[in-house]
C-alpha cells in the first residue's frame, strides 16, 4: 500500500494468557504487568516451533493458476476463465473450499459499501455498482468435470465438494467462467485513467483466487473490505491477456510472445536494457502517438505472461504509455530488468522520467540487505492508483514527482520482500508487511544516490506525542478495525519506529539485522503469525523481548523517563555520586545516558531495560570525581519520551 498515507505525521490480533488489550492505558509503571513471566510463553507445536520456525511438520497448500482475460475498453470491463490446480497438503480432508471474490466489494449491496462513510474514503465504495457475474463454476476431481455447488457470501464464494479433497496431497482443478466491470478508482488498488492519448488500465483482483487454509484458522474467510489486504497461497501463473493491438501490456512476471506482441525494433531496444544500467527508452514519448509502434495486426492481441512462486499476479494495459527499461545487478551475479510504463503527461525529468532510475536503485538495496530480488522484470506503472503492489510489478500515482515518486515507488517494492516472499496475512496483521517495509524505506532512502531524498534522522522526543494519542488503537488492531485516522500510525510508521528502536537501541544493528534475515530466510514463500516473528527474533538475537513486545505491538503504553535527584557518597564527589532515576509510565527501555562533571569529564553509558524488573525506581553509583554539572537520559533523542523536560538534570538543562 502506497507510502503517503505517512503524511498523516509528515514525513495475531491476540492476547495471550488472560491479559487485556486496550487502546486508552493510564500512566503508572508495574514491573508485574510488563514483565510478567507467562507473557509472550505458549508452547511450540509439530507445525511452528517455539524457536519461530516452521515445525518439522510444517505444511502449507498451493494454488497454481491458468488464466484467460479479455479487455473491453468500450465497456470499461473484462472477462475470462480461471483454473485454478488446487493442492491440499494439510492433514485434514477438505469437505468445501473457499474463493476470494475481491471485487465484489464494489456491488453496490456489499458489506464494504454499507460500511462505507458518508463522506466516501480512500477505501470506500461511493456510485459504483460492480461486481463478478459467476457464469460457471466446475470441478475436475478423480477424473471427473462436473458442476460445482457454490454458494457467494459478498466477497467469498465457498464450493460444497461432492467428494472431499483428500489429504496430504489430493489435488483438483476449480474452472470458473467469469466478468466484471473496472470501477474507476477501485479502493486505489486498481481502476482506469484517462489521459491525453488513451485510457490506462491498472487490473488488480481480477480474477477468483484462493483463500488460505492453514494451520492456525482453517479456511481464512474475512470479507474484504477495502482496508484490509491479502493473504494468499503460492504457486505458478500462467496468464493471456487480450487488449486492442494498438495496446502495450505490462504484467506480472516474465512476456512469453515478444514476437508477436513487439516490433523487432522493441524487441532489440529491450536486449540492450537488459544490460545497461542507464535507462534506454523502449517507446518515447514522441513515439506514443506512432503507428509503428505497434505490429500491424488490425483487431486485438494476446499478450502471454508466467510469474513462478508467487501469490498473485497483476497486469496494466493502454495505448498511451510511453516505455523505458534498465538493468538490475543482482548480489548473486544475476540481473533482471527494471522498468516503467507511463503517460506522456508524467514524461519529465522531475517525474517519471527517473522512475527504472528509482526501480532498480530499491531493488538493489533491498536484493543486497536481505536477499535477491526474486523475478526477471520489476514493473512500475504510473495510473490512478496512488500506489499498490502486486508481485513484479507496482502501481504508482501519475502525479508522482521527485521524492514522492521514489517514496512511493521505493515502499511498493520493498512489498517485494514484505509480503510477496513472506506471505504474512495482510487482512489481519498490516503492520507485519507496512511496518516491516517503513522501516526498510528509510534504510533504501538514506542509500539511494547518497541520501538525495533522506529527511534525515527521526527526533523520538519530537515524534511521542503523534505515536501515543488517548485515541490510538494498539498496532496488533486488524486494519479494518483501525480507526481511518489512526492507519498510517498504526500499521506503518509506529511499527517502523518500533524497529528501529530494535535495532538502534536494544540490540544493536549487528544483532537486529541477523535475526531479521534469520526470520526472512525461514518464512520465505511460508506463512508467518507475529509470533513466529516475535519468537525468531528472540532466538536469533538472543533476548528476551516479552516487554517490548508487549508495550509497543499489544499495547499503548507511554514511555516517561526521568532524573529524579543526585547525592553524593558520604556528601564527597570524589567518592562517587549517587544517581536515582525513574520511569513514571507503563513502557520500560533501557537507559541511554550522557553525564558530565563539573571537571569537563563525561560519561556516556546505557543501563539496562532489566532495572525496570524490581520497579520505577533505580538508584546506580558513577564513579566520579568531581560535582556532576549535567545529567540527560536519552541524549540523541532515540526514544519516545513522552516528557523530555524531566530527562535533564538540573531540572531544564538539556
Amino acid at each position: 500500500m502506497k507510502k503517503g498515507i505517512l503524511l498523516l505525521f509528515g514525513v495475531f490480533l491476540c492476547g495471550s494468557m488472560a491479559f487485556t488489550v486496550s487502546a486508552q492505558e493510564k500512566g503508572g509503571y508495574d514491573q508485574h504487568d510488563l514483565f510478567h513471566p507467562l507473557f509472550h510463553y505458549d508452547y511450540g507445536n509439530q507445525y511452528r516451533s517455539a524457536s519461530g520456525k516452521p515445525g518439522p511438520a510444517y505444511w502449507q497448500n498451493r494454488a497454481d493458476y491458468r488464466i484467460n482475460v479479455s479487455l473491453d475498453t468500450s465497456a470499461h470491463a473484462i472477462s475470462g476463465d480461471v483454473q485454478v490446480h488446487y493442492t491440499n497438503n494439510s492433514p485434514d480432508e477438505l469437505e468445501f473450499l473457499w474463493l476470494q471474490l475481491d471485487q465484489n466489494q464494489f456491488d453496490i449491496e456489499s458489506r464494504a459499501t454499507a460500511a462505507t462513510p458518508v463522506g466516501g474514503g480512500r477505501f470506500g465504495n461511493v456510485d459504483f455498482d460492480g461486481g463478478y457475474e459467476i457464469r460457471s463454476v466446475m470441478v475436475e476431481h478423480g477424473g471427473r468435470k462436473t458442476e460445482a455447488e457454490y454458494v457467494i457470501t459478498d466477497t467469498r464464494m465457498q464450493i460444497r465438494l461432492k467428494q472431499p479433497l483428500e489429504a496430504k496431497g489430493g489435488q483438483l482443478t476449480v474452472h470458473v467462467e467469469y466478468a466484471a466491470p473496472i470501477p474507476s478508482n477501485g479502493s486505489d488498488r486498481m481502476g482506469y485513467l484517462e489521459t491525453r492519448n488513451g485510457v490506462i488500465y491498472e487490473l488488480a483482483q481480477w480474477y477468483p483466487r484462493m483463500c488460505v487454509y492453514d494451520d492456525i484458522e482453517g479456511w481464512n474467510v474475512l470479507p474484504y473490505m477495502g482496508a484490509g489486504e491479502f493473504y494468499l497461497e503460492y504457486g505458478d501463473f500462467e496468464f493471456h491477456v487480450t487488449v486492442p493491438s494498438d495496446h502495450l501490456v505490462t504484467g506480472s512476471g516474465i512476456l512469453l510472445n515478444p514476437e508477436e506482441v513487439l516490433t523487432k525494433e522493441q524487441i532489440n531496444r529491450l536486449k540492450k536494457a537488459a544490460g545497461s544500467d542507464q535507462t534506454v527508452m523502449i517507446r518515447s514519448a514522441q513515439e506514443v502517438t506512432d503507428p509503428a509502434t505497434r505490429p500491424g495486426k488490425k483487431g486485438s492481441l494476446t499478450w502471454k505472461f508466467r510469474i513462478e512462486n508467487a501469490r498473485d499476479v497483476a497486469w496494466a494495459s493502454s495505448r498511451a504509455f510511453v516505455w523505458d527499461a534498465a538493468k538490475i545487478n543482482l548480489p548473486d551475479g544475476e540481473t533482471a530488468l527494471a522498468q516503467s510504463f507511463y503517460p506522456v503527461e508524467s514524461a519529465t525529468d522531475s517525474s517519471w522520467n527517473r522512475s527504472t532510475e528509482y526501480v532498480k536503485g530499491s531493488v538493489e538495496f533491498y536484493s543486497e540487505y536481505l536477499a535477491p530480488y526474486p523475478y526477471k522484470v520489476a514493473t512500475n506503472v504510473a495510473g490512478i492508483v496512488g500506489g499498490m503492489e502486486y508481485p513484479g510489478i507496482v502501481f504508482c500515482s501519475w502525479k508522482a514527482q521527485n521524492e514522492r515518486l521514489w517514496g512511493v515507488t521505493d515502499h511498493e517494492f520493498g512489498h517485494i520482500w514484505f509480503p510477496m516472499i513472506v506471505g504474512n496475512n495482510e487482512r489481519k496483521f498490516a503492520w507485519m508487511d507496512e511496518g516491516f517495509n517503513t522501516f526498510l524505506n528509510d534504510l533504501s532512502t538514506e542509500a539511494f544516490n547518497n541520501g538525495e531524498y533522506h529527511p534525515g534522522r527521526v527526533d523520538m522526543h519530537r515524534t511521542a506525542p503523534r505515536l501515543f494519542p488517548d485515541d490510538a488503537d494498539p498496532i496488533m488492531t486488524a486494519p479494518d478495525v483501525v480507526q481511518r485516522r489512526n492507519l498510517g500510525r498504526e500499521a506503518y510508521y509506529k511499527p517502523g519506529l518500533g524497529l528501529h528502536i530494535l535495532r538502534d537501541v536494544i540490540l544493536g544493528q549487528d544483532r537486529f539485522d541477523y535475526a531479521l534475515r534469520t526470520y526472512f530466510k525461514r518464512w520465505s514463500y511460508k506463512h508467518p503469525t507475529p509470533y513466529d516473528f516475535f519468537r525468531s527474533i528472540e532466538d536469533a538475537s538472543g533476548e528476551d523481548l516479552g516487554w517490548f513486545w508487549k508495550a509497543w505491538f499489544y499495547n499503548n503504553y507511554k514511555l516517561d523517563q526521568a532524573v529524579r535527584e543526585v547525592d553524593y557518597v558520604d556528601g564527597d564527589p570524589a567518592k562517587g555520586a549517587l544517581i536515582t532515576i525513574e520511569n513514571l509510565d507503563r513502557m520500560a527501555m533501557p537507559v541511554p545516558m550522557a553525564i558530565t562533571e563539573s571537571n569537563g569529564k563525561v560519561h556516556n553509558l546505557t543501563l539496562p531495560v532489566e532495572i525496570w524488573q524490581r520497579g520505577g525506581e533505580w538508584t546506580f553509583q558513577l564513579d566520579s570525581e568531581s560535582t556532576l554539572k549535567s545529567i540527560v537520559i536519552d541524549p540523541e533523542r532515540r526514544l519516545p519520551d513522552m516528557n523530555p523536560a524531566n530527562n535533564a538534570w538540573p531540572l531544564g538543562g538539556q
